[in-house]
């Protein structure tokens, strides 16, 4: 008697990392209120909120139109990384079962990307933290001209693993990322954090990466594909 066929993993799995690898959206909100207070300007929940998933020069015109402060994009966003990656060297705020999903895709071959619009000196402090060779390849969001809800990070980490974003599996957290995993062509498993993210194509939506294993994966690429089990 032989025992179930093994499941047919996606080709590659793509991570997002704010939110989805990392819980570090409390340190940017921290940070971003504590820079606009050091201006002169106002900010809230609403508006931090606002920016979960967004490139960060995006979020430094935000800032700059919204708080009022007389800073450009470009220096907001040098200050907020100043301060978040002060924060992420003293602690990396890791979300439940993301690293065990990671080691398990690693473990069973699978290629690996993380796909962030952070820029690389944030980024670098938390890939320090995980096993060396935890990805196969990093893009981030100082590397892309257009960067989420863009599919142009996705599509640059298919093409740097050398594999079709129609096969790849890309974890998001976001509306943001969402959308731009969904626009490049992957099927994108959705676990909401920070911010609520509306159903559409191409995503399927769990609760928490905890126990979540290969089985898993293989499953939801199945489901967005329309193949039986």
């Amino acid at each position: 008697m032989t025992g179930a066929p093994a499941p047919t993993l996606p080709a590659a799995v793509l991570w997002d990392m704010d939110g989805t690898l990392v819980d570090t959206e409390p340190y940017w909100i921290a940070t971003e209120f504590a820079l606009v207070e050091r201006w002169g300007g106002t900010w809230s929940h609403e508006h931090a909120l606002a920016l979960v998933g967004n490139d960060l020069l995006v979020s430094g015109a935000y800032i700059r139109e919204h708080a009022g402060i007389d800073r450009t994009p470009h220096q907001i966003v040098d200050e907020l990384l100043d301060g978040v990656v002060a924060r992420v060297r003293e602690a990396v705020p890791w979300r439940p079962g993301a690293r065990e999903l990671l080691a398990a895709t690693a473990a069973a071959g699978v290629p690996r990307a993380l796909v962030t619009m952070s820029w690389r000196r944030f980024v670098d402090p938390v890939l320090a933290a995980l096993p060396e060779g935890s990805f196969d390849a990093v893009v981030t969001g100082d590397q892309v001209d257009d960067g989420k809800p863009h599919p142009e990070p996705y599509l640059l980490a298919a093409r740097a693993l050398g594999v079709d974003p129609a096969d790849c599996v890309a974890i998001e957290d976001s509306g943001t990322g969402a959308t731009s995993a969904a626009a490049a062509g992957c099927t994108v498993l959705v676990v909401p954090h920070h911010v609520p993210v509306d159903a559409g194509e191409r995503r399927v939506f769990r609760d928490s990466l905890v126990g979540l294993g290969l089985d898993d994966l293989a499953a939801v690429h199945r489901s967005v594909r329309g193949e039986r089990a």
